[in-house]
């Protein structure tokens, strides 16, 4: 599955470079898929829109098998 999750990150990836962000994988835990916002991303507002209106809803679409997406610091 964490071969799957990198994939679709790097799909995702380039969107968020545009805004002088990046996300990185932390870790996956029981469908839990732990991610951390850097750059930009890392102090923005809209940041927790972005993790679940935009790379949450893809990841889900693009593998099922996941429960949701967090942030961590």
């Amino acid at each position: 599955m964490q071969e799957r999750i990198e994939k679709a990150l790097a799909e995702i990836r380039p969107m968020l470079q545009a805004d002088g962000g990046d996300i990185e994988l932390v870790e996956i835990v029981d469908g839990i898929v732990r991610v951390r916002l850097t750059g930009a991303c890392g102090g923005c507002p809209m940041s927790q829109m972005t993790l679940k209106q935009g790379v949450e809803q893809y990841l889900k679409k693009e593998i099922p098998e996941i429960l949701s997406v967090e942030a961590v610091i």
